[in-house]
C-alpha cells in the first residue's frame, strides 16, 4: 500500500529497498521533541490568524500533548513504514483525534518542519555543550589556583624550552576552551532564525504570521528567504566546526595526559577510574579514557567532513540528500559531549607529582634563556650575543653532562670574563618561573591571579 500521509499519487508503495534507503526513522526519532514544539506553536499560529477554528487547535494541541506523553513514557511505537519522525507523530495524532490531525500541516510542509526541528535540536544542544565546556573549564582553573607554583618543564618541539607551571599549563587550556564557547554562541546566534512558514520551498498563500512563530519558539525572527530557509545547512556546519576545534583541543590535552601518565614522564597519576589493565600485563595501567578522548576527534572531524561533502553539490531547493545531515550530527555531538564529561572527570581526578614534574623542569638547559637574560639585563649585553655566549656555556656544561648551574664561575669566565657570582640566582627553575612576570606569564603569582578571575567568571555563570 502507499503511505497515506502523500501516497495519492502512487498506486503501489515503495519497494522493500527503497524503504530501507528512505526511511530515517531509526535515527530521526531523536527529534520528536523539537517537532511537538514546533506543532504546537504552529497549531496556535494557525488558530490566532483564524486558518483554522479554534476548536479544532484546542483538539490538535490537545492531542499532540498526548503523543508527547507516550513518547516519554516509552509507550510509542515508531514505525518505519511512515518513513520520518513527523509522519510518525502526525498519524499518531490522527489515530486519536481524527480529521483534524490532518489540518496541522497547513501552510507548512516537511521541508520546513525539518529545518525548524534541527535548529532547535542544535540549539538545544549547544546550550548543553558550553555548559559542559564550563564545567571544564572550572576544574581546568581549580587545578591551576591549586597548582599555581608547582614546576614543571615547558616544551617546543616536545624538547625541554622552559620551565613553567602546571597550573599555567592548565589554563591555556582554560583560554582553548573559553574560545570554544565563543565559537558555540556565535553558531547560535546565526542559528536563531526560525524557517516554520518557508513550507516546502516557495512560502504559502495562507495569512500566516511567521514572527509569532518564531517567538513561541524562542527564535530572534523567521528567515528572510524561504528558498534558503528549507535548503541552508551552514548552521550545522558551523556547529560542527566548532565541535571539531573543540575535540581537537580536547585531543591535544589527553594526548598530554597519555604522554605524563607513562613512567618515563611521570608527572601525573589516574586513578582506577579513568585507567585499564592489560589481558596479560598485570602490571599495566593504561590511560585509555584519555586515548578514547584524542581517537574520537576523528569522528567528529569525519561527520564535518560528510556534511561539507554532501552539500556542495547540491542546487536550491531540498534535496534528500539533505536526509544525511542527521546521524553525522547526532554522532558528532554526543561524542563531543561524552569527551568533555570524560575530560573533566580525568581532570579533576589526575594528580601531579611535584618532585618528579620539578626535577624534569631543570633537564635539557631550560634555564638557558634566562641566563641570556641575565647578560642583557646586567651587563647590558645585545641579546644576540649573549644568546652565543650561552650557547657556547651550554655547549660546556653539555660535554660536562652537567647543568648550567653546576658550571664554576672560573669556567663562566672563561667564555664571558664579566659574568659575575649573583647569575647563579638565575639558573634556578623556581626563580626562572617567578621571573616570567609580563601579562599572560607563568609566574606563580600571574597564574594565581588569573585562576581566581576565571573562577569567579565561571562561578557567575
Amino acid at each position: 500500500m502507499s503511505n497515506r500521509m502523500w501516497g495519492g499519487r502512487f498506486a503501489t508503495g515503495p519497494g522493500v529497498i527503497m524503504e530501507e534507503i528512505n526511511a530515517s526513522i531509526d535515527f530521526d526519532k531523536k527529534l520528536w521533541r523539537q517537532d511537538i514544539r514546533g506543532s504546537l506553536a504552529h497549531a496556535a499560529m494557525l488558530a490566532e490568524t483564524g486558518i483554522l477554528t479554534k476548536d479544532d487547535v484546542a483538539t490538535i494541541i490537545a492531542g499532540l500533548k498526548q503523543v508527547e506523553g507516550e513518547i516519554e513514557s516509552g509507550a510509542f511505537t515508531f514505525s518505519r513504514a511512515l518513513e520520518d519522525v513527523h509522519m510518525n507523530v502526525e498519524s499518531n495524532l490522527k489515530d486519536k483525534i481524527g480529521a483534524a490531525a490532518g489540518r496541522l500541516h497547513t501552510a507548512r510542509s516537511r521541508n520546513d518542519q525539518v529545518a525548524t526541528d534541527m535548529r532547535l535540536w542544535v540549539r538545544d544542544t549547544l546550550d548543553e555543550l558550553d555548559g559542559q565546556m564550563a564545567d571544564l573549564q572550572l576544574a581546568l582553573a581549580e587545578k591551576a589556583d591549586t597548582y599555581a607554583g608547582a614546576v614543571m618543564p615547558g616544551f617546543t618541539h616536545l624538547q625541554s624550552a622552559q620551565p613553567v607551571t602546571f597550573g599555567h599549563h592548565m589554563l591555556a587550556y582554560v583560554e582553548m576552551l573559553a574560545r570554544d564557547r565563543s565559537r558555540i554562541r556565535d553558531a547560535r546566534a546565526r542559528l536563531n532564525e526560525c524557517p516554520l512558514g518557508a513550507a516546502a520551498l516557495a512560502g504559502t498563500s495562507f495569512p500566516i504570521d511567521r514572527h509569532m512563530t518564531a517567538k513561541a519558539l524562542g527564535f530572534d525572527r523567521p528567515t528572510a528567504n524561504s528558498l534558503d530557509s528549507v535548503s541552508d545547512r551552514d548552521f550545522v556546519l558551523e556547529t560542527l566546526s566548532a565541535a571539531s576545534i573543540c575535540a581537537m583541543h580536547l585531543s591535544r590535552l589527553a594526548e598530554e595526559i597519555v604522554l605524563w601518565a607513562t613512567p618515563q614522564f611521570g608527572f601525573v597519576k589516574l586513578s582506577d577510574a579513568f585507567s585499564t589493565g592489560s589481558s596479560i600485563m598485570p602490571q599495566k595501567r593504561n590511560p585509555d579514557a584519555a586515548e578514547l578522548v584524542r581517537g574520537k576527534a576523528g569522528r567528529v572531524f569525519g561527520a564535518l567532513q560528510a556534511l561539507l561533502t554532501m552539500m556542495k553539490g547540491l542546487p536550491l531547493t531540498y534535496s534528500k540528500d539533505m536526509q544525511e545531515d542527521k546521524e553525522g550530527t547526532f554522532d558528532a555531538l554526543q561524542t563531543l559531549s561524552l569527551c568533555l564529561a570524560a575530560t573533566a572527570g580525568m581532570v579533576r581526578d589526575m594528580q601531579p607529582d611535584l618532585k618528579v614534574m620539578k626535577k624534569a623542569a631543570g633537564l635539557g638547559y631550560a634555564t638557558a634563556t634566562d641566563l641570556a637574560d641575565w647578560l642583557v639585563r646586567v651587563l647590558k649585553m645585545p641579546f644576540r650575543d649573549a644568546h652565543h655566549v650561552t650557547g657556547r656555556l651550554v655547549g660546556i656544561a653539555s660535554e660536562k653532562k652537567i647543568g648550567l648551574e653546576k658550571l664554576s664561575l672560573a669556567e663562566m669566565q672563561g667564555v664571558e670574563p664579566k659574568i659575575t657570582e649573583a647569575v647563579f640566582a638565575v639558573l634556578g627553575v623556581d626563580q626562572s618561573v617567578k621571573s616570567r612576570v609580563s601579562y599572560g606569564g607563568t609566574a606563580p603569582a600571574n597564574v594565581r591571579k588569573q585562576a581566581r578571575r576565571w573562577l569567579k567568571q565561571l562561578a557567575k555563570k
